[in-house]
């Protein structure tokens, strides 16, 4: 009898403590729920659990005072910490209350990050070194503190799945040469996991990376629209923006059984992003 979506595959992760970084609002808050709904008890982190209140749109897509609250008014199992995770000391702090509290780590997904500055700005010839900084804090170093303490936990028990988020910018280049900065971070994303699952597949974990395209988040879709929907779909095969769900959808994938064989991967959500 194959799974359905209210069959077997919602308990995929029953008994599992999954961690999910930035996820107070937008993506991240979209991959704690659906983890939440195949069964894992979620760690919700984030520097500021309230941060969807600077955004209208992301606002009014909550349903509770946070995303660990969304999680238990469904049913689920959440645990909600604010942390700084570009402080290695805050990074593995919070992984040690988790497993004060939890006892295992099996899943974690390592999204807090941003960029800075407008698109066109931070060419590769003229970065803003304040702003060059900024940005691989947010990215390369949340997701390098993060992950070394986890690497620790999972490493004793053999077993777990690291997923990395990294950003179709991360593999090419606007046409402008913008946003170099952030272009480098995600970049460097890519290849500090695939050393990652080349160090810990003989160990039993996997770990992966996600590169979302264009996604219609609360914060960004603003943005597009004033852009224009049609130029910013213009070079995406399938013609539409992504949604949070579509790249739940392969958090699903990399954080359950589905995907024991896959490690050191990069798997595009960009809706067949030309370029």
């Amino acid at each position: 009898m194959s799974a359905t979506a209210t069959g077997p595959r919602r308990a995929a992760l029953a008994g599992q403590v999954a961690i999910v970084t930035g996820a107070a609002r937008g993506i991240g808050r979209g991959y704690a729920l659906r983890l939440a709904r195949l069964g894992a008890a979620v760690v919700v982190v984030d520097r500021d659990l309230r941060s969807y209140e600077e955004f209208d749109a992301e606002r009014e897509l909550m349903t509770a005072a946070g995303t660990a609250d969304e999680i238990a008014a469904m049913g689920g199992r959440a645990l909600a910490i604010e942390a700084d995770l570009s402080d290695a000391r805050s990074a593995r702090q919070m992984v040690d209350q988790v497993m004060d509290a939890c006892g295992r780590i099996d899943v974690c997904v390592c999204n807090a990050g941003g960029g800075t500055g407008a698109m066109t700005e931070n060419t590769a010839s003229r970065l803003d070194l304040g702003q060059l900084a900024a940005v691989l804090d947010r990215n390369l170093l949340t997701t390098v503190n993060t992950c070394a303490p986890v690497a620790e936990v999972m490493r004793a028990r053999r077993s777990g799945k690291i997923v990395t988020v990294s950003s179709v910018s991360g593999l090419q280049p606007r046409p402008d040469g913008g946003y170099a900065h952030y272009a480098a971070a995600k970049a460097a994303i890519i290849m500090y996991t695939r050393c990652l699952a080349q160090e810990l597949g003989p160990e039993g974990v996997t770990a992966n990376v996600i590169a979302p395209g264009a996604i219609g988040t609360g914060r960004l879709l603003p943005k597009m629209r004033e852009l224009g929907l049609d130029e910013v779909t213009r070079d995406i095969a399938l013609r539409r923006l992504g949604t949070v769900e579509d790249c739940a959808g392969v958090i699903e994938f990399l954080a359950t059984d589905l995907s024991d064989y896959v490690t050191g991967q990069v798997i595009r959500v960009d809706g067949g992003l030309r370029g």
